[in-house]
């Protein structure tokens, strides 16, 4: 792992995700990068690696939301990242399907997850969030596949065989 270009790279889709992503959002429902991010890590690099990486990208995902609780993504980000590496080491993930139906699932599973850490720390929940949760995971799985190219271009990893 090449960890400058991981620092470079996580801090840019955050910038991204933070302010430019507005732009595509459809009915108020965007796709949520880091959370692409997060799965193209988990099956593309080691599972130290993918670990690593996934509390470092829930840590991220906690800094852009300004006035919630800090570290509901990065437990959620980081257990599912982590059961995700070690799913990769049983079930080949490399189909575009198979990744958008990843991206579909965690992203489903991290925002469940999020949602009751922020309710048991006291936090007010908006109405509508499991549409809004449910949109979030589809407009990601069908974005983030088409988005592991170029971040295994920049990351310079190699398809594991």
């Amino acid at each position: 792992m090449r960890w400058f270009r991981f620092a470079v790279f996580v801090s840019l889709v955050t910038v991204l995700q933070a302010s430019l992503i507005d732009t595509i959002a459809v009915t108020n429902i965007k796709p949520d990068l880091l959370l692409i991010l997060l799965v193209f890590f988990a099956i593309y690099c080691s599972t130290t690696e993918a670990i690593i990486t996934s509390f470092t990208i829930g840590f991220a995902a906690d800094i852009i939301i300004v006035g919630s609780a800090m570290g509901p993504r990065i437990l959620s980000f980081g257990l599912l990242g982590t059961a995700l590496a070690y799913l990769g080491r049983i079930i080949t993930i490399r189909k575009m399907p198979y990744q958008s139906l990843a991206i579909f699932i965690t992203g489903f599973l991290a925002g469940a997850m999020v949602y009751l850490l922020s309710l048991l720390k006291g936090q007010p929940t908006t109405s509508g969030i499991f549409v809004s949760l449910f949109g979030t995971a589809l407009y990601s799985s069908v974005v983030g596949p088409f988005l592991f190219l170029p971040s295994a271009w920049w990351m310079r990893i190699r398809k594991r065989v």
